[in-house]
């Protein structure tokens, strides 16, 4: 039995987007298919939350049009305490569903790098886009939320790295909500050719207080041969938002994928992150922080699945939850018959504030293969009480205590983030949400 998908737009709209776009024919053809297919699909299924009422379709607007940013002196300011104003030679900002601004360094340029939003790569760019563009990563048929993500896509962002080229300043991509209509259908395709390596942060901002928005964000990773790619985020949309994100990565031989993410949404949040290490030597390493309160339902699934000979995959994901908020974090390690000597290793934990928060951490190993290493660990508790009785013995009051420890329970995420506006941000976040 299949659910009618009821949306407040139909295939002539999508068409009829995709040609004032000016996008590329296979780009129009992907979404009135996905559209059309979409309640053949099912729904994702996160284990141990029921997601069937949650709103992922019902929006006003597909579009948000915004005026654009002359230079970084027009920036709100809390955009700009993400951003050194001068120092950032490499910056895509997204407000709404306008790109507001972008900068690419003439020394990257020369290299060939690329750096735009989402749809002026796929008309500059189209076979590029069009080899990576949810085929190997994300793929459009894999459930209805994947489906009507491809047909709805309306922003994001492109990163392009050439064979050879090492990027050493950071890559930031800020996307900013300022209208609280604003539906997000980011999609972030980021392609790192052989023996290249770049380092990306990206920022989810809201400036709402409260939305009735939703947002579908894809991400898709490519490090080919030899090539590492760097991922931060921090994701701080409004309360009101309800929010599925797939973020996933594809890594090639001696390929490394690290993610360091805050997900610090303040509403009803579905995160998936898959890494695939498809080449021998693969390396893959998913650092993940989070903090609930108020009502809020989030649940956090994270995989690393391993395929190449010697790949190495772990896990640390580490979230706190107050009030009557619930986090679930479902924590997959897979090793694939023919991985020898590949390592699985993941830790979960989960601090809990108050009597009427809920965590649940589930460690899970599947191994196909026989000479493999493999180890998971998981704990849900309240602050302990020999480290709170210890700071207070120092003189220190209960609560900043209990704050101090929170700090060094989140610490091995936030300290992995790589530019030091969104470390700040980060932990002004955490500060914020356990007060």
């Amino acid at each position: 039995m299949t659910t009618e998908t009821k949306l407040p737009f139909d295939q002539e709209y999508i068409s009829s987007f995709s040609k004032q776009n000016n996008e590329p024919s296979w780009l129009m053809e992907l979404r009135t298919k996905s559209l059309s297919g979409l309640d053949a699909l099912p729904m994702p299924k996160p284990d141990k939350t029921k997601i069937d009422k949650w709103n992922f379709t019902a929006f006003s607007k597909h579009i948000v049009e915004s005026e654009a940013f002359a230079s970084l002196e027009d920036l709100p300011e809390s955009v700009k305490s993400l951003v050194h104003l001068e120092e950032s030679k490499n910056l895509y900002i997204q407000r709404n569903n306008t790109a507001a601004f972008s900068r690419l360094s003439d020394e990257l340029k020369e290299q060939g790098v690329i750096f735009t939003d989402i749809f002026t790569a796929a008309r500059e760019h189209s076979d590029l886009v069009e080899k990576y563009y949810m085929k190997n990563g994300v793929k459009a048929d894999e459930h209805r939320l994947a489906a009507l993500h491809a047909a709805l896509a309306n922003g994001g962002s492109f990163l392009y790295v050439p064979k050879n080229v090492e990027i050493k300043e950071p890559m930031q991509a800020v996307f900013l909500v300022d209208n609280p209509e604003t539906a997000l259908f980011n999609h972030v395709l980021i392609v790192a050719e052989s023996n290249s390596s770049v380092t990306y942060v990206e920022n989810y901002i809201s400036t709402v207080e409260s939305s009735q928005g939703i947002a579908n964000i894809v991400t898709e990773v490519f490090a080919n041969d030899n090539a590492r790619v760097a991922y931060g985020a921090v994701d701080t949309l409004s309360k009101g938002y309800t929010t599925y994100v797939n973020r996933r990565g594809v890594a090639g031989r001696d390929a490394r994928i690290e993610w360091a993410l805050g997900l610090m949404n303040d509403g009803n949040t579905i995160s998936e992150n898959i890494t695939y290490l498809m080449g021998d030597g693969s390396f893959g390493d998913t650092k993940m922080v989070t903090v609930g309160r108020g009502e809020q339902k989030q649940n956090f699934t994270t995989s690393i699945i391993h395929y190449g000979l010697r790949s190495e995959g772990y896990i640390l994901k580490h979230g706190v939850v107050k009030d009557s908020a619930s986090a679930i974090f479902n924590g997959i390690g897979k090793i694939e018959h023919g991985a020898t000597k590949a390592n699985a290793e993941q830790e979960s934990r989960v601090l809990m504030l108050s009597e009427k928060a809920r965590g649940d951490a589930n460690p899970i190993l599947l191994i196909d293969e026989d000479d493999v290493t493999a180890g998971h660990a998981a704990s849900v508790g309240r602050v302990d009480p020999v480290q709170l009785y210890y700071l207070m013995s120092r003189g220190i009051p209960k609560q900043e205590a209990e704050r101090l420890v929170i700090h060094g329970f989140l610490a091995p995420v936030v300290n992995e983030l790589p530019v030091e506006g969104v470390k700040k941000q980060l932990v002004e976040v955490i500060e914020r949400k356990v007060k």
